[in-house]
């Protein structure tokens, strides 16, 4: 059965920089699209990056220069390097694969496009 399961989350002062992992297991890693997701406290789900299986990525404006999506298909895995963090950053993230074919009626940033979920990891950025 397919899975996603994050690591790597943490509390850091503003400025610093983590690095989130998730390990995914169950299905054709080769062929899906991943994604970070993340939800503040009191807000929703909101997509940060993605990739597709042809390695094209897609972030959110919010993180654009400062956040870094890699996937390594031999590993099966996909990680965020989170840089120059910000208080506003701090929120659960979440690891999303979609096994297979894209669902082209949603973005790549929307949370319908994803089919697997992982169990998020807290990331707490302070002043």
């Amino acid at each position: 059965q397919a899975g996603v399961q994050e690591s790597g989350g943490g509390s850091v002062q503003a400025g610093g920089s983590l690095r989130l992992s998730c390990s995914a297991s169950g299905y054709d890693y080769s062929t899906d699209t991943m994604a970070w997701f993340r939800q503040p406290p009191g807000k929703e789900r909101e997509g940060v990056a993605a990739i597709d299986h042809g390695g094209s990525t897609t972030y959110a404006d919010s993180v654009k220069g400062r956040f870094t999506i890699t996937k390594d298909n031999a590993k099966n895995t996909l990680d965020l390097q989170m840089n120059t963090l910000k208080l506003e950053d701090t929120a659960t993230y979440y690891c999303a694969a979609r096994p297979g074919r894209r669902d082209y009626r949603y973005s790549i940033l929307d949370t319908n496009q994803y089919t697997c979920w992982g169990q998020g990891t807290q990331v707490t950025v302070s002043s």
